[in-house]
């Protein structure tokens, strides 16, 4: 059945706002060559586009070529202002921007472990609230949420969930009371994933499939199978920390990860490996200690090289069993100590999970790091916007 008018022009409109985020600033002729449209097709929504107010002319191509065919043009960058939000255990990272992306204001509060809820969530809540008076932000149109945990996959609210600040979940209520804007909420690891993969080391090769091994203060994974995060029934899926391993005193409960691949692979069980090799480094502000340990190997020498074998053999573990279940084709090693083992780490996990699986599974190391949730949280909270905006009226 072909398309009515109204919704030919729709779908034609939301092409070319598409390109224009993408591409940025692009001339009719530009426009004409990416969507495939006609000529007078793309001059009758470049007009109704400007007289909506998402598009403007922001300039003209080249010094030779004047006139109507040389002007750019652009989305309006503060038709809408975005928040995100990294929400960690003892620490919250604000970012507001415009629809483009582009930083207008940034800020970090600590939140000690002896902070009350109340106090936290009042304290977070004023930050973003102050970020966004910085910014020039009368109002947020949406608002992303990274938070370690669990979100309910029906309600996609956080759950309460033992060993985490119940701050946590009083600030995301708190926000969706205070706040006109849309505030959306999901878990740390997988907004790292959707980062990954649209901006990072995922989006270099190209992979629909892969799963993002985050490593920071805790462990975690996100599954992205077919382009899609993929959640599980309860939204637990990739709480790889949880997963029974050899090398550990004991197993996990239900309550507590201990024993699990946590023990191994996370800050705390790195450091202690990093000792055992005599290596030490000071970590930065809110950096996890082994994020620091793992970038000093690099010029540790022999030393740095042992400590990095022995680092991608517990790795290799979890990938291992990843790999047997999913065989996703790709894992990519996250969070601030994913990317400061950097090549040397990922191609040792690589060849280590090459002599257990049969599974030919590639393993890089991320190019964002710890910014990904905040990245990604802010891709979510832009997509937001977007669905918004770009949708026809009515």
């Amino acid at each position: 059945m072909a398309a009515s008018p109204s919704t030919a022009r729709a779908i034609n409109d939301r092409l070319a706002l598409e390109f224009l985020q993408d591409e940025g600033p692009l001339t009719a002729g530009q426009l004409k060559t990416l969507t495939g449209l006609s000529r007078p097709t793309v001059a009758d929504l470049v007009e109704r586009l400007q007289g909506s107010g998402l598009v403007t002319i922001v300039g003209e191509t080249g010094g030779r070529r004047r006139g109507p065919n040389a002007r750019l043009y652009g989305l309006v960058a503060d038709r809408a202002h975005l928040a995100a939000l990294d929400v960690r255990t003892q620490s919250v990272t604000v970012v507001v921007t415009d629809l483009l992306g582009a930083t207008l204001a940034e800020a970090v509060l600590p939140i000690g472990s002896d902070t009350g809820t109340e106090p936290a969530v009042e304290g977070a809540a004023a930050l973003l609230e102050r970020t966004a008076r910085e910014a020039g932000a009368v109002r947020l149109h949406s608002v992303g949420i990274g938070a370690p945990g669990l979100i309910d996959p029906v309600t996609g609210e956080l759950r309460e969930t033992s060993g985490l600040p119940a701050w946590h979940r009083r600030l995301v209520a708190a926000l969706q009371e205070r706040l006109t804007a849309t505030v959306l909420v999901e878990n740390e690891t997988n907004l790292a994933a959707v980062a990954e993969q649209r901006v990072g080391a995922a989006r270099d090769r190209g992979a629909d499939s892969f799963v993002l091994l985050w490593l920071g203060f805790g462990v975690g994974a996100a599954l992205v199978l077919d382009g899609k995060v993929r959640r599980g029934a309860s939204g637990g899926a990739g709480e790889i920390g949880f997963l029974p391993v050899p090398g550990t005193s004991g197993l996990p409960s239900a309550t507590a990860c201990d024993g699990g691949f946590h023990t191994l692979a996370g800050s705390a069980g790195i450091c202690e490996l990093a000792e055992r090799h005599g290596l030490f480094a000071e970590a930065g502000p809110q950096e996890p200690p082994a994020a620091a340990v793992v970038r000093a190997a690099h010029t540790a020498g022999a030393a740095g090289a042992a400590f990095l074998d022995a680092l991608a053999a517990p790795l290799a573990v979890g990938a291992a069993a990843i790999s047997a279940v999913l065989d996703p084709g790709r894992v990519v090693l996250g969070g601030e100590v994913g990317q400061a083992g950097g090549t040397a780490l990922a191609s040792r996990v690589e060849t280590r999970l090459a002599e257990m699986s049969p599974l030919r599974t590639e393993v890089v190391a991320s190019s964002l790091g710890g910014a990904a949730v905040l990245r990604g949280a802010l891709l979510t909270a832009r997509d937001a916007a977007q669905n918004d905006l770009f949708a026809p009226p009515g």
